[in-house]
């Protein structure tokens, strides 16, 4: 059974939250994420505290359970603090810009990469510091990855795009004899 299921969500003052043909509406202000659940868990709204329960007895419906609480409770987090993740670039001549609604990155490539930024994502940069935040915690998690994946941090030298917490585990290089 899912014990993360079980948790009643505490909603902070500023949003409100309503339920639509199995589609949870978290509003604050001029903002709003959905989720929808496709109608297998059934949520119970109180004055300020939301629970769920499951709509079946099998694995499944347990599994959905824990599932939608917790992608509700990101959104509800994600309204009322938001998200936040940092990358940092290491090497020489690497370099970022923000442009307008592009992300320009200078990697050690013959060409710059430019990377769209998404609607919901807001893009900083201090330095070597490259900072993502947004409402959605998958958007800020996936923009945060597709800026590392154009160039991962190598072992030798650790140059490439990093998060600020990773740590990277070096190698010994050559040796002469």
């Amino acid at each position: 059974m899912s014990r993360v299921g079980k948790k009643i969500i505490d909603i902070p003052s500023g949003i409100e939250i309503s339920e639509k043909d199995g589609i949870i509406i978290v509003k604050k202000s001029n903002k709003t994420i959905e989720v929808d659940t496709k109608s297998r868990v059934k949520a119970t709204l109180d004055k300020a505290s939301l629970s769920f329960e499951r709509v079946g007895d099998d694995a499944q419906s347990s599994a959905y359970w824990g599932t939608y609480r917790s992608l509700v409770a990101n959104a509800i987090e994600g309204l009322h603090k938001g998200y936040e993740k940092s990358l940092e670039i290491n090497g020489v001549g690497y370099r970022a810009a923000v442009k307008g609604k592009t992300l320009e990155l200078q990697l050690g490539y013959s060409h710059p990469i430019n990377f769209e930024i998404p609607q919901d994502i807001m893009i900083t940069i201090e330095k070597n510091i490259i900072n993502i935040k947004g409402i959605s915690k998958q958007e800020v998690g996936q923009t945060a990855a597709i800026i590392r994946a154009y160039r991962k941090p190598e072992p030798y030298k650790g140059k490439g795009v990093k998060y600020v917490d990773e740590h990277i585990v070096r190698k010994a290089g050559k040796t002469a004899s």
